[in-house]
């Protein structure tokens, strides 16, 4: 009987803990300044080096979660459409041809919320639970 009540009770924090990740929203952050509209094309474009300005014509600072972070695994694979190894294989391709440097990666997203508020260049990602006043964030679809 206990052994019963115990799994039942795993089984709910289990899922509980499932239904908590899947309401979770990865968000793109910009500096609370940036009026720039943004879709997902255009974010793409900046991440993978295309593009080098927001469509205002302002400098873009594509900023990274690190390699693993589960973020920024879904923000390759819905944003970027690639998985990490892909993103990782074309940021090589770049780098030892000389054609591109990758965006700057920090340790997780409190460090992205607060490099964004403090270049109103910046743009990254975290999730929604994450943002803060000190950033804006825009919904990807």
């Amino acid at each position: 009987m206990f052994k019963t009540k115990l799994k039942k009770g795993l089984f709910a924090a289990g899922l509980l803990a499932v239904c908590q990740f899947a309401s979770a929203e990865m968000v793109v952050i910009v500096h609370p300044s940036n009026s720039d509209a943004l879709g997902s094309k255009e974010i793409q474009r900046l991440f993978l080096g295309k593009e080098k300005k927001l469509p205002s014509g302002t400098n873009a600072t594509p900023i990274n979660l690190p390699n693993g972070d589960a973020t920024r695994t879904e923000f390759d694979s819905k944003v970027l459409e690639r998985s990490s190894t892909q993103v990782a294989a074309y940021w090589s391709k770049l780098v030892f041809t000389g054609k591109g440097v990758p965006p700057k990666e920090v340790a997780n997203a409190a460090a992205m919320v607060a490099a964004v508020a403090a270049d109103p260049s910046a743009i990254g990602y975290v999730d929604s639970s994450a943002v803060t006043g000190a950033v804006k964030a825009i919904s990807i679809n």
